[in-house]
Formats: structure tokens, C-alpha cells, sequence
């Protein structure tokens, strides 16, 4: 047995091998900026960066087109959270979300309250979990955003996020899922579940750090967010900023690799839970 032992994969995890040997390439020969659109190697890294997109896309069956990059799902969540805050300003000044959110998410909502917005912090159960019929009667005239997440971070208790969809839609109000421990675990489609708006980030699911990306509606809803920073108009005007093009890409192959393997992985996982139950952690380990 090698020492120490990692167990703190729900911080993060390593980079797999097949993702660095795509990422390399990036640094050195494909390293053009993706907004430079008047050389050869600008569209190089342009092309890289949409390869990535359908990727992530695909993975939670969403248009690539509403694919936003960010530095990861801190950032995502920021941008979830404040750019529906002021870009809704006029219809609404409450959010509703659940005690147990990430810190990206709990500290977002408080720092928002200082500027007025107000926020309901939903309890959950002894198992972790928050009813759906709570987050219902939770709802305003003002309601303008629901934030729940899909798989908690350190119970890993995961989220009736469908059913939350369905309240949300009924009562026209904006959906959002930070999805970072779910993605490339269990099968996320944010059409079924209703969500229009949804943050992931790669170095969860064997992929780099300082990428993530944040999940826009492009129709049925329109979701309009307000920018959290300026510049060049990236990303349809939502993140400005230089393209991480070696994260992208390295996101894109994490991401791929997880479709493939996602129903193994989950099978395996299952049968070893399944098998300390019945033997204790002896019995799973002889």
C-alpha cells in the first residue's frame, strides 16, 4: 500500500491521462487566442474551443450555443446568481434557495442581500433534502430565481431537481442548478429537468482546474443574465475575457470520457455500496 492515500475526490480529482495528452498540444502548437479571427491560428484555437462546447453540450443535452465558459463553477454560480439579480431587477427581488447550497451559492445569495435582494433559505430533512412542496409555497409575486443543487458536496445526497423544474416552470420563474458534483455521475438533461440555468466545472470529472462553465437558455425561456465583467464582449457578452483554450479542450475530453464510462462507473459504485451493506467494510474488502 502506497501512502498517503487520496480520498477527497468531491474536491478534486486527478487529471486522466488521455486528458492531458489532448490539453499538450494547446500550450505549445495550437496556442492561439480564439478571438483573434484574422490568422490561421486564432482559428485554430477557435475551433478547439467549439469542439469543447458540443462537448460539454452534449453531456447535459443542452445547444452548444448555450455553452458559457468561466474560470469554474464559483464563477458560474457568481454569474448565475447576480446576473439574474440585476438583469430581472424591474419583475422581481427574492430568491429562493436551500441551507445546505455550496458556499459559492450560500455566500452569493448573502452578498446580494446586502444590496437589497431578499433570500429564503429552505431547511432540508434529516436524509438532506429539500421539498419540493417547501420550495412552492416558498414563491412570491417577486420571486425572480430558484437556486437548488443537484448533488450536495459532502453528503452527496442528490436533489429532487425534476420536480423543482416543474414548480419553477408552472410559475414562470428562472431555474438554477449548480450541478458540479452530478455531472459525469448521473445523467443530467436540462430539458427534462427543467433547469435554465446550470454550473459545472472540469476538475471534479478528471478534467483541469480554472475551467468551468455556466449552462444559458438560449429559448422558452430566453434567459438574459447582466455581465460581472466587461471587456470584449466574449462569450455573447456574458464572460469577457481570454479563452482558458487548453482547459476548454481538456473539459471537452473529460467530458467525453465521462459519457462513455458514466453507466459503468455508476454500476460498479452501486455493487460495491451494495456489498459493504450486506459484509461490513471487512466483508467489501476481502
Amino acid at each position: 500500500m502506497n501512502l498517503p492515500i487520496y480520498m477527497d475526490n468531491h474536491s478534486t480529482t486527478r487529471v486522466d491521462p488521455r486528458v492531458v495528452e489532448e490539453i499538450l498540444p494547446y500550450f505549445t502548437v495550437h496556442f492561439g487566442n480564439a478571438a483573434s479571427r484574422n490568422h490561421s491560428f486564432g482559428w485554430d484555437a477557435d475551433k478547439a474551443v467549439e469542439a469543447g462546447r458540443e462537448r460539454l453540450a452534449r453531456i447535459i443535452h443542452a445547444d452548444p450555443r448555450e455553452i458559457i465558459f468561466t474560470s469554474g463553477a464559483t464563477e458560474s454560480n457568481n454569474l448565475a446568481l447576480k446576473g439574474v439579480a440585476e438583469m430581472y431587477a424591474e419583475k422581481g427581488d427574492h430568491i429562493i434557495t436551500q441551507a445546505t447550497e455550496h458556499r459559492s451559492v450560500l455566500d452569493t445569495a448573502k452578498r446580494l442581500e446586502k444590496s437589497g435582494i431578499r433570500v429564503t433559505y429552505l431547511p432540508v430533512d434529516r436524509e438532506g433534502l429539500v421539498d419540493p412542496e417547501e420550495v412552492r409555497k416558498a414563491i412570491t409575486d417577486r420571486t425572480i430565481l430558484i437556486s437548488i443543487m443537484l448533488v450536495n458536496n459532502e453528503i452527496g445526497v442528490i436533489q429532487p431537481v425534476e420536480e423543482i423544474g416543474k414548480i419553477a416552470k408552472e410559475r414562470g420563474i428562472l431555474f438554477h442548478c449548480d450541478a458540479t458534483q452530478g455531472v459525469g455521475k448521473v445523467r443530467v438533461d436540462v430539458q427534462e429537468m427543467g433547469i435554465d440555468l446550470l454550473s459545472f466545472t472540469a476538475h471534479k470529472l478528471y478534467g483541469p482546474k480554472g475551467i468551468g462553465a455556466l449552462y444559458v437558455r438560449r429559448k422558452n425561456p430566453r434567459v438574459r443574465l447582466a455581465p460581472m465583467m466587461d471587456g470584449g464582449g466574449h462569450e455573447r457578452g456574458m464572460r469577457s475575457g481570454t479563452l482558458n483554450v487548453p482547459g476548454i479542450v481538456g473539459f471537452g475530453k473529460a467530458c467525453e470520457i465521462a459519457m462513455e464510462v458514466m453507466d459503468e462507473e455508476a454500476a460498479r459504485l452501486q455493487g460495491k455500496a451494495a456489498q459493504r451493506a450486506r459484509g461490513g467494510i471487512g466483508g467489501c474488502l476481502s
